[in-house]
């Protein structure tokens, strides 16, 4: 049994691969209509099916990306405040690589907004001596007590009824 990427609900049955926006997603009969429905690529791999016979050995885990390796959210105009702060110090993009031991390159492109990884915001925020990752917890704690995330599904709502 598989999940749905937009709201979160268990899949009975098999999962349709839709595109929403500029990512394809496994989704629930009800979250079909949020996008546009494709074809499956041939070999491609349902979640939660079962693999063929001689098939090669099911990964057990999701490659590690970005987002796992934060602690938090990295604040707003984090490009603007690195910049801000180098310049402040008196530092060019040169200084601030030197300092953190990263190519200058990278310092250009994260101050143009490009996102780098966790290690690397931490150590422009220690050198800077800024903050730049806002810690936050995931669970929201409701009235009842229990715990509840936000789902894709919620934030395409929250912004249809802003419109």
């Amino acid at each position: 049994m598989s999940e749905c990427e937009v709201c979160g609900a268990s899949i009975n049955g098999e999962p349709v691969l839709v595109q929403i926006g500029g990512a394809k997603m496994w989704v629930c009969p009800k979250c079909v209509k949020l996008g546009t429905e494709i074809k499956k690529p041939p070999g491609a791999r349902v979640p939660g099916a079962k693999p063929k016979v001689g098939s090669k050995k099911p990964q057990t885990k999701r490659p590690r990306d970005v987002f796992d390796l934060m602690g938090g959210d990295i604040v707003d105009e984090f490009n603007v405040k690195i910049r801000e702060a180098r310049m402040a110090k008196g530092w060019t993009q040169k200084n601030l690589a030197q300092e953190i031991k990263e190519k200058e390159n990278l310092i250009k492109k994260i101050e143009t907004g490009f996102v780098p990884e966790d290690r690397v915001l931490k150590k422009i925020g220690t050198v800077l001596e800024i903050e730049l990752i806002e810690s936050v917890d995931d669970n929201v704690k409701t009235s009842g007590g229990s715990a509840m995330t936000t789902t894709l599904g919620d934030m395409i709502r929250i912004k249809k009824q802003g419109r």
